[in-house]
């Protein structure tokens, strides 16, 4: 999709889905990973749990979907060598980022504090990702260690308003054009 590409990354409840919309409706190529390009299945035996789809059961603790939700690697690679746009952002989690990381010119991680973070989450429609003790228990650990972001990156201060924090991602992008 684009001749520079870019990773928004952060952990559930950031706002990496907001920062998408705010791209597309300022004109630019952004891709949802977490609807678009995500497929669920057992790393261990390649077998589908769920491809591309609004959930999964409900049966599989949030650890275990959490670690299983993945993009398709070979839709990231295909989308990532299009040059029909000058930029692409790529926005969502990904627990299998390793396999694709390289083909970003740049990462962005959104962050936020703890209580905004929870602010948001209770903010969420009830059927969403965060909305359960369990799944927020595991959101907050995460937030907390970091483990499974980047380990680099332009950490993005995710508190400010939307159009600030695009702005400012924007502004890193612009500063790296030839």
């Amino acid at each position: 999709m684009g001749k520079r590409n870019y990773l928004i990354e952060g952990v559930s409840g950031t706002g990496k889905t907001s920062v998408c919309h705010e791209l597309r409706r300022r004109g630019y190529a952004a891709i949802n990973g977490d609807r678009e390009l995500r497929c669920q299945e057992n790393s261990m035996t390649g077998e589908e749990i769920e491809h591309v789809g609004l959930g999964v059961p409900t049966v599989l603790s949030p650890e275990i979907r959490h670690a299983h939700h993945i993009w398709d690697v070979e839709k990231v690679r295909r989308l990532a060598a299009s040059q029909d746009d000058e930029a692409t952002f790529f926005c969502g989690g990904s627990r299998n980022f390793k396999q694709f990381i390289d083909l970003f010119d740049e990462i962005f991680i959104l962050d936020v504090d703890a209580e905004t973070l929870n602010e948001r989450l209770d903010n969420r429609p009830d059927d969403d990702w965060g909305k359960s003790k369990s799944e927020r228990k595991l959101i907050l650990r995460l937030h907390a260690t970091k483990e499974d972001l980047p380990s680099s990156g332009i950490v993005i201060d995710a508190t400010q308003p939307l159009g600030s924090v695009v702005d400012e991602i924007l502004s890193h992008v612009r500063g790296k054009d030839p």
